[in-house]
Formats: C-alpha cells, sequence, structure tokens
C-alpha cells in the first residue's frame, strides 16, 4: 500500500478547540501528566498464540486478513496493528473509509487495507490513490469508482461482493453480469482483486440449512464470473467462526475478527473444535485485552444505609465499599449493577449498587487490606481469579463483540508482553 501523507483525512473535518485559560506552552505537559480514569493492557504474547491456533486452522495459503473495524473490536487501531504486524499480518479489513485512514496511520507501507462497508464518494480519491482495496456490492459504486480512477489515471483495487441470501450488502444476481461486463470494458481501471460474500450466522449450528444454501449460491455466481471469462486474484467467504469449523470456506483470504482478540465467535464453534481434535477440554485462544481502574475512594457503610442512588442495595450488616471512578460512559454495561464482579488484590469484590454513569461500588469488607490506589481488574486476571470477557454475558445479553467494541476511544491502550 502507498502512504500520501499529503492527503486530507477522508470524511469530516474536526478542528481541536481548547479553553483559553489552559492553552498555555506547557500543554503538551498537562497531557502527558494527567491519567484517565481506566486503562486496557493488550497482550502480544497472546495475540501471538491466536495467530499461531488459527493459522493452524486455515492452512498456509490463505492470507489472513485481520478484521480492525470498530477499533479493532475496542482494543484500539492504533495500539493493535502494530501488534499484529508484529506476529506477521500484512492485511486489514475496516467497515469505512475513516477507519482505513485510521489504519494508514498506524501500519507499515507493506500493509495492505480493505473496506468492506461505507465509502463515501468523496473520499474515494483517498482511497484509490492509496491503493485502499474495497468492497463493491452495487452498480453506482462501480461506476464511481471507474470515474474517478479514470480521473487519477491509477486503478481502483475492488472485492465484488454478491448477494448469497445474508439480504444486507452484496450485488444481486439479477445485476452481477452487468458489473462483470462493465468491469471487463473498463479493465485499465478496475482492478478485479476479489470475489466475496458474507455469511449470515454460520457460528450458529442451528443456522446451517441457510448457511449451505448461501455457500451454494456462492459458487454459483462464481460459475457466471467463469462464464464471463474473468478470473479475481483472490475468492474470499470466511470469517472467524467459518475459519475455525468450516475448512470448505477457507479459500484464498479469510476476515478474522473475534477468533484472534481471544474470544471463541459462539459456543457452537468452541464445542465443534472439540469434536473435530477429540478433547473434552481445551483454550488454544488466549483474551488479548484486560481493562484496569484503582480503587478512588474507600467508605465505611453502617447496616441498613443504602448505598449509592436509590434503593437497589442496602447493607444487611456494616460494610466497607470502594468507589471505583468509571461506569457506564465509560463502557462498564449498567446491567452489571449489583450482579457484576471485580478483582482486587486477586480476591473477588461484588459490585453493589446501581452503576453511575462515572463511578460504581464494590464491597470489599472481605479484602481488609484494600486501600486508595489498589488495582481493581474489570477483565483480566489477578493471582488465580480471572473476570472473562464472556462473563459480562451472563449478566447482560450482550455478545463478546459488543462489550469490547463498546470501550471508548479515549481509554488508553498499552501493548505488554
Amino acid at each position: 500500500m502507498i502512504h500520501t501523507s499529503g492527503w486530507r483525512q477522508p470524511g469530516w473535518h474536526f478542528r481541536k478547540i481548547t479553553c483559553n485559560n489552559y492553552q498555555k506552552n506547557n500543554t503538551n505537559k498537562f497531557t502527558s501528566m494527567v491519567r484517565h480514569s481506566s486503562r486496557i493492557e493488550l497482550s502480544q504474547s497472546a495475540l501471538k498464540q491466536n495467530l499461531t491456533f488459527i493459522r493452524k486452522k486455515i492452512g498456509p495459503d490463505a492470507i489472513f486478513s485481520s478484521v480492525v473495524k470498530a477499533n479493532a473490536f475496542g482494543h484500539g487501531i492504533e495500539t493493535f496493528v502494530p501488534m499484529a504486524e508484529k506476529a506477521g499480518v500484512r492485511h486489514f479489513s475496516v467497515a469505512s473509509s475513516y477507519e482505513a485512514w485510521e489504519v494508514s496511520e498506524a501500519c507499515a507501507n507493506d500493509s495492505t487495507i480493505m473496506i468492506m462497508g461505507i465509502l463515501y464518494d468523496d473520499d474515494l480519491e483517498w482511497v484509490i490513490s492509496n491503493e485502499v482495496e474495497f468492497f463493491v456490492f452495487d452498480i453506482p459504486r462501480l461506476k464511481k469508482a471507474k470515474q474517478v480512477a479514470e480521473k487519477l489515471d491509477k486503478k481502483a483495487i475492488i472485492h465484488l461482493e454478491v448477494e448469497t441470501g445474508g439480504n444486507r450488502t452484496g450485488l444481486d444476481e439479477s445485476e452481477l453480469k452487468t458489473a462483470l461486463s462493465y468491469i471487463k470494458r473498463h479493465s485499465d481501471y478496475l482492478q478485479f482483486e476479489g470475489f466475496c460474500t458474507h455469511f449470515a450466522g454460520i457460528e450458529s449450528l442451528s443456522n446451517q440449512f441457510r448457511i449451505q444454501k448461501q455457500k451454494d449460491k456462492f459458487h454459483e455466481l462464481y460459475k457466471v464470473v467463469e462464464d464471463e471469462g474473468l478470473s479475481p486474484n483472490l475468492k474470499h467467504t470466511a470469517c472467524s467462526a467459518a475459519a475455525l469449523a468450516f475448512p470448505e470456506t477457507v479459500m484464498d483470504l479469510v476476515r478474522v475478527g473475534t477468533a484472534h482478540y481471544g474470544m471463541w465467535p459462539s459456543p457452537d464453534i468452541y464445542n465443534l473444535h472439540l469434536q473435530q481434535t477429540g478433547k473434552s477440554r481445551d483454550a488454544p485462544l488466549k483474551r488479548v485485552l484486560s481493562w484496569k481502574t484503582d480503587i478512588m475512594h474507600i467508605k465505611e457503610v453502617k447496616k441498613d444505609e443504602f448505598v449509592g442512588y436509590g434503593t437497589s442495595f442496602q447493607a444487611p450488616q456494616e460494610m466497607t465499599i470502594a468507589v471505583l471512578p468509571l461506569g457506564y460512559s465509560n463502557g462498564y454495561p449498567r446491567a452489571l449493577s449489583n450482579r457484576g464482579e471485580v478483582l482486587i488484590r486477586g480476591k473477588k469484590a461484588p459490585v453493589v449498587g446501581l452503576i453511575n454513569m462515572n463511578v460504581f461500588m464494590v464491597d470489599v469488607s472481605h479484602i481488609g487490606e484494600a486501600k486508595v490506589g489498589d488495582e481493581a481488574v474489570l477483565i483480566g486476571r489477578q493471582s488465580n481469579h480471572v473476570i472473562s470477557i464472556r462473563s459480562f454475558s451472563e449478566f447482560t445479553n450482550a455478545i463478546n463483540n459488543e462489550l469490547v467494541s463498546r470501550l471508548p476511544q479515549a481509554i488508553p491502550r498499552y501493548a505488554v508482553k
């Protein structure tokens, strides 16, 4: 991929506005000194193990595309992309031209970026100039890509996404021949890089009747491509679930998100893995992300007093409460009120009272040595205990991806060993 630093950032433009009273010469000093209320650590060793495991599943030939949409599933594009490159990844998939720009700022010059979703016409010039690849799922986008590519005298690198039954994005069968004919006529400006589709819930075994129809339709539509005398460089259909459990979906490229962050796409896929390996238990995927904060205040609460807003929690006895400096505005689900747990000094501390916008309370009565400044683990390991991402799902009905992708971008991310 070619990086052209002089190009504008795609999408909207933003101007930094600062309060005049604080716009001093030492602004950078303040920025480096102040701390966020929580932090996220990303494990390089866990990522390396996940990639090794997935590559064994997909074989040596398929291109591994790291899906880093939604701020790298909440892991942070700026931090995660260099980590993935350190582990050997050189292909990244995103959902928008803005995310493509974010990746371009973080990745090496020899990495490829592919946009799977929204691409505004105004951003096509930046995309094509920087050799960013993109999905085409309708005729107007195809024609606009050719128009901009001709203006730049540079090829647009396209992946033709076809509708196979997901009814989300994808070129309808009735339009396929028109698109293929257009690509043939304008091959000077359109590089037919890929032919692809997206499975609608392949992680669920109960949905396999629908997925099989999609697989059949994809091969049927590719036959149309062959009959038209065209041959894209890549065919690809596989997401994390498909790559891990359905080898027939692994073609020239796999688009892996969930799994390489250390999360199983679903219990069904994990159980299929166990069946395929003949094991009763296995833990080949390791969570990359840990989320931590610190105790900001210790409060002694008398018996029968209420904790926090409302009357959702009344102390059954004298208690010691620790106040943590984050809440639902920071991505900690409000549904964990009176249900969640954190780790403090290697012990589980249950949430008491309602999760507020930017604070919540936990019971540390049994952790007599707890004090202000102690680290509290929201997701991750401390001593022999673990708070898993999956445990959040048990109380909130949120899937793994939903929880992590909602973690605010403002939380600092750090790569650790």
